[in-house]
């Protein structure tokens, strides 16, 4: 059965901007997997703490403003800061469970000064390790305005049974070089996250999946007015404008032909499951591979940077 994966779409709400009681969620909805005998779970962009939505609501771009700089530094003191130990206890369900896991963070690297963030996919295999740790190449628009852009260190892929997986953050998915990157790295198995909503879900999924010739699993959050803590900052001001649905879900699988294994999933928070078999990608590959036989490199070739960034190099 190591052609065979059962994979765990977690289309869930976080506790927003609180880093604790979320990692508490996501922990439960590992368990949760667990006993569906669950390989593989996935879980939105940025999930721990939360999409930063009161960019769009709040006037995010006005300069020097108190209300955007106290929600930022909220943002901040709920980011992950992997080098503290913030995700061990996933890691450790992960191994006990033996279950790969991809998790959207808001990341707070050491390695950046501790005082930047960043939107991060992080891969943790089953044996409880963390693998990578994407950092978004590009923040898309009103992101701009409290991440950082990343570098290409993250993009990588990793082993799991018969499959190569991968993944990118939200609109990364629409930028073709990273995407060929990880095809040129052998990824058969493509994970896109999303903060929400099938409007970003329902034409990249299969197209990246037509293109590949890969499974592609989309797994968007939920997001609505009452999954706003009473305690945020600046509540009312966030509200005064805030729709009734932030995030609709939209979470869903395409098959290496493109077509729907599940279709997008709305309004519903839980746990989506499917089972995948590798030998549909080996079948699709029969008449299109991207970086293989239908490939020419001898005219076009992609250089990939992959060292990590960082402001200072220390010579001692």
């Amino acid at each position: 059965m190591n052609h065979k994966l059962k994979v765990a779409l977690a289309q869930i709400a976080p506790v927003w901007l609180n880093k604790s009681e979320t990692l508490l969620k996501v922990e439960r909805s590992i368990v949760a997997a667990s006993q569906e005998q669950a390989e593989l779970i996935v879980f939105g962009e940025g999930l721990v703490p939360g999409y930063p939505f009161w960019l769009a609501l709040t006037g995010g771009a006005e300069w020097n403003t108190e209300v955007n700089k106290e929600l930022h530094a909220h943002y901040v003191n709920n980011a992950i800061t992997i080098e503290k130990g913030d995700l061990d206890a996933i890691c450790k369900l992960a191994k006990h469970y033996e279950m790969a896991v991809y998790l959207g963070v808001i990341e707070r690297p050491q390695d950046r000064g501790g005082h930047s963030i960043y939107a991060s996919l992080v891969y943790i295999n089953q044996e409880g390790t963390i693998q990578s740790v994407h950092r978004k190449l590009q923040p898309t628009y009103d992101e701009r305005l409290t991440w950082a852009p990343g570098d290409g260190n993250g993009l990588q892929v990793h082993n799991l049974k018969a499959f190569t997986v991968g993944g990118l953050n939200c609109w990364e998915n629409w930028m073709p070089l990273p995407r060929a990157a990880l095809y040129g790295l052998g990824e058969n198995l493509h994970v896109a996250v999303w903060p929400g909503s099938e409007h970003n879900t329902k034409d990249i999924t299969r197209f990246i999946a037509r293109e590949s010739r890969s499974f592609v699993i989309s797994v968007s959050s939920l997001m609505t007015v009452e999954d706003f803590p009473k305690d945020t900052p600046h509540l009312n001001r966030i509200l005064e404008n805030a729709p009734q649905i932030l995030a609709n879900g939209g979470s869903c699988i395409a098959g290496p032909d493109g077509e729907w294994l599940v279709a997008p999933v709305l309004h519903t928070e839980g746990l989506i499951y499917h089972t995948i078999d590798f030998n549909r990608v080996l079948e699709e590959r029969q008449n299109f591979d991207p970086v293989g036989h239908y490939s020419r490199p001898d005219v076009t070739q992609l250089t990939v940077h992959r060292e990590r960034q960082s402001t200072i190099k220390f010579v001692d």
